[in-house]
């Protein structure tokens, strides 16, 4: 399972199968991040596509001698949508429309359509499943930064579409389970299964082995979205934020105009690919070799002394030129974190955070969080850096008699740190409030585990303790103890109940990490019968996680 691989193919698809010749390819917001995610502009254009819009925005082709031109049109399959396509059609700018839509497209809207198509310039309307953002090939989100404050009147429906094309993408037809004590995971369960079940001929794939969809809640989990990252991409997101494989670094000190935003994506960048998902110690020596592969290659072009030697610097500066840009690239976000590590004392507060999250030693504990949060001894702590810390201490020990949650609220006023986040330590209390008083090994966020070595290779060790509820969840999984009571499920294949499933999809309402992606990423390497795919609302970062479940505690609590 590969979703980075399907979305590729169906856009590969989209824009080969039509005639050939020049092509327009129209799309909406969301469209438009789906094929970003997975090729670059200039990808696209070498696939006789010459000039992308949004239909949302409006079009500056009003030239009537474009009617030459076939038209892509690749969209969410909305009533706005429809709307705008419908009033396209009426007054057609190009003599060919290919209409793709990203999901099932009602047939009512079909006719709607062919009625507005006067001209009868469509020639062909088909379904192409990537109603989803691929971020790694085992890694999908559906880009909704808030989702439990809008659950019923949008989130819902946009998640059930979501899977739905997930699943169709995929090629799967799954067994359903759900967490129990989740009112929304139920309901989205529900929602697919009757959709799927309606939609059964889509379904009628041929399967040896019934893949499982397993639908999680964030709130089982509050943990590993608070914790700083150590691994290339879950650090670049935590300390610097990814949006869309895209990266905001106009805030950075002397940054040059080129670098002010750059993109991630390790379908386009070899450096990135290989260096995804390790520790920020591999990262910095990786960085040397690539730069000193970089000098070699200058030195080299230094070198034109004849024709021949022009004539080879010619052919190769374009992708002499690429590598530059990507030497400078990382560079820079690599030294941005470097830079905050050292100014904001993260190793210390990350250290501190896995002592809590892995071990239980309560007055220890308290001692270390007071040290950071004292001014005199720390004035680098960042305010989002303190209040995690006491949030991970009050989920840990909120139920421990002598725990003192109120004096390190106090500490934190003595930091001047705005109200709002302070008032995020309740929230987050009070949002996994319901899981946490459970008493199932699911929900065990704090697990004890034993302490590794300490030192700076303890990137490896000291800084990485913590491992995500998922991780024991799939495990589990594996070994066929995963409880029926806790994950029930809908459909009726109790032959299968006991088998281990071949595809899993892990799908989690409020979100994911990129710590979870690793997890999902090692289990795939570590078990390769077993192929796992892991998608949420949206990728976390802690300070998005407390903005949601702010959100959600204001409004459902």
């Amino acid at each position: 399972m590969n979703v980075i691989g399907a979305v590729k193919a169906y856009i590969t698809k989209m824009v080969e199968e039509s005639e050939p010749g020049m092509k327009i390819l129209v799309m909406d917001k969301e469209t438009t991040s789906v094929v970003s995610m997975v090729f670059s502009q200039s990808e696209i254009q070498q696939k006789e596509v010459f000039l992308l819009e949004r239909i949302d925005l409006g079009s500056k082709n009003f030239n009537s001698g474009l009617r030459y031109l076939k038209c892509l049109v690749f969209l969410r399959p909305t009533q706005q949508n429809i709307d705008l396509l419908s009033k396209e059609l009426r007054n057609p700018r190009y003599g060919a429309y290919y209409i793709y839509f990203s999901n099932i497209v009602a047939k009512a809207d079909v006719k709607v359509l062919a009625e507005n198509d006067e001209q009868e310039v469509v020639k062909e309307v088909r379904e192409l499943y990537m109603d989803y953002l691929a971020v790694n090939p085992h890694l999908f989100s559906l880009g909704l930064p808030t989702c439990m404050s809008n659950w019923k009147s949008y989130s819902l429906q946009r998640t059930v579409q979501g899977l739905i094309a997930v699943l169709l993408s995929l090629k799967k037809c799954p067994i359903i389970r759900f967490q129990k004590r989740s009112r929304e995971c139920h309901e989205l369960a529900q929602r697919v299964e009757e959709l799927v079940n309606k939609e059964s001929t889509l379904f009628a794939f041929s399967q040896s082995n019934q893949p499982l969809l397993l639908i999680l809640d964030r709130r089982c989990d509050p943990v590993t979205p608070l914790l700083n990252q150590w691994t290339y991409q879950a650090m670049v997101h935590e300390l610097l934020t990814i949006n869309n494989n895209r990266v905001n670094l106009s805030k950075v000190k002397g940054i040059s105009k080129d670098l002010a935003e750059v993109v991630l994506s390790a379908e386009q960048d070899p450096f990135y690919a290989k260096n995804i998902f390790l520790n920020f110690g591999e990262i910095g020596q990786n960085i040397k070799e690539l730069m000193e592969h970089f000098q070699s290659k200058a030195k080299s072009h230094q070198k034109v002394e004849s024709i021949a030697d022009m004539k080879a610097f010619v052919e190769t500066y374009p992708q002499f030129k690429k590598l530059s840009g990507n030497v400078a690239k990382h560079v820079t976000v690599v030294g941005e974190l470097s830079s905050m590590l050292s100014e904001y004392e993260l190793l210390d507060v990350s250290e501190v955070e896995q002592e809590i999250t892995s071990q239980t030693d309560h007055s220890s504990h308290l001692q270390s969080v007071r040290k950071l949060l004292n001014v005199a001894n720390n004035k680098k702590l960042r305010d989002i850096d303190a209040v995690k810390l006491v949030i991970l201490y009050g989920l840990k020990y909120q139920s421990h008699s002598n725990n003192d949650i109120v004096g390190l609220k106090k500490l934190l006023m003595k930091r001047n740190i705005p109200e709002h986040l302070i008032a995020s330590i309740p929230s987050v209390l009070k949002y996994s409030s319901h899981y946490t008083q459970q008493n199932d090994n699911v929900v065990d966020a704090v697990k004890i585990t034993k302490r590794f070595f300490k030192g700076l290779n303890g990137v490896d060790n000291v800084y990485t303790q913590h491992k995500p509820v998922i991780h024991e969840i799939l495990e589990d999984l594996l070994k066929g103890r995963i409880k029926e009571d806790v994950y029930p499920r809908l459909n009726n294949l109790s032959n299968q109940l006991n088998n281990r499933p071949q595809d899993v999809i892990v799908f989690m309402i409020g979100g994911v990490t990129y710590e979870e992606s690793l997890t999902i990423h090692a289990f795939n390497k570590n078990y390769p019968g077993t192929n796992f795919v892991l998608g949420g609302t949206t990728i976390h970062n802690s300070k998005s996680f407390l903005e949601e479940v702010n959100d959600t505690v204001r409004i459902k609590l």
